[in-house]
């Protein structure tokens, strides 16, 4: 059996065919994981969300900034834009089954046995393993449940920056959504900061990745993650960045986390 942990997908239904093709992916001996944003932007949103779906327990997927926002535009709480190209997933005929889907898609994942935890954007370099996964399950008892709508009202928002122990609930959901889903640099301090999305090199010197922030917690883990298309595939020890930028017409890639092999495939667009 082999593990491969998939980058951000956007739509890119013609690269993942061709990518789970590539490594000869076998669904009854095989496992895959996605780091999340599944659909938006890219040419085939619907089709890659079904084929994700499909997949059923051989796939473990995490929810990305996108996939949230998706279902906030499902749920009439934000409004799509022509960039989006989501409109065949809000007028399908599977369309209810496929948000029920998404919303029991949990934020992060860790697997003991291979030692590896699988979250979209990163975990806060305060945070240990543990208190990082009893943020996310919080989290994650809210997107199915009826209180969904009312929580993703209040998702919205770059404020708080610093974490504290001491923040309101609302606060908290905000701050951990952000970290989980939207987060790449971090003040030395720890504050998050939504501005910038360049590579680590060409970033102000204010600015760290969060991975770099001065006493960061250790996780005892590896860490698979994507969001962020301009980071370099190298990094450091116990990282796993997945993100190659496929719909912005870079590559998807695969890592199979039990040898270490990566295999890639052009963008398809």
């Amino acid at each position: 059996m082999t593990t491969w942990a998939i980058g951000d997908l956007h739509g890119c239904h013609a690269s993942l065919e061709r990518l789970l093709e590539t490594v000869r992916f076998d669904p009854a001996a095989d496992r895959v994981w996605f780091v999340g944003d599944l659909a938006n932007r890219g040419p085939e949103p619907l089709r890659t969300l079904r084929l994700v779906r499909k997949l059923g327990k051989s796939a473990i997927t995490v929810l990305g900034n996108h996939d949230l926002h998706l279902l906030a535009v499902m749920h009439g709480v934000r409004r799509a834009s022509i960039k989006d190209r989501i409109d065949p997933i809000l007028v399908a005929h599977d369309r209810d089954d496929l948000e029920g889907w998404l919303r029991r898609r949990p934020l992060l994942h860790t697997d003991q046995a291979l030692g590896a935890t699988l979250v979209h954007a990163g975990i806060h370099p305060h945070w240990t393993l543990g208190e990082a996964t009893s943020r996310a399950r919080e989290l994650e008892a809210i997107l199915p449940s009826p209180r969904f709508e009312r929580f993703v009202q209040r998702m919205y928002g770059d404020t708080p920056t610093r974490w504290s122990e001491d923040m309101k609930k609302n606060e908290r959901r905000r701050f951990s959504i952000n970290v989980f889903t939207r987060m790449r640099y971090c003040t030395r301090a720890g504050e998050l900061e939504f501005e910038h999305s360049e590579p680590p090199a060409d970033a102000p010197e204010r600015l760290l990745p969060w991975y770099a922030v001065p006493g960061r917690r250790p996780l005892a883990t590896r860490l698979v993650f994507g969001h962020w298309s301009s980071h370099p595939a190298m990094s450091p020890p116990g990282l796993l960045p997945l993100d190659r930028g496929c719909v912005w017409g870079g590559s998807l890639a695969a890592h199979a986390m039990e040898t270490g092999q990566t295999v890639s495939v052009d963008c398809c667009r």
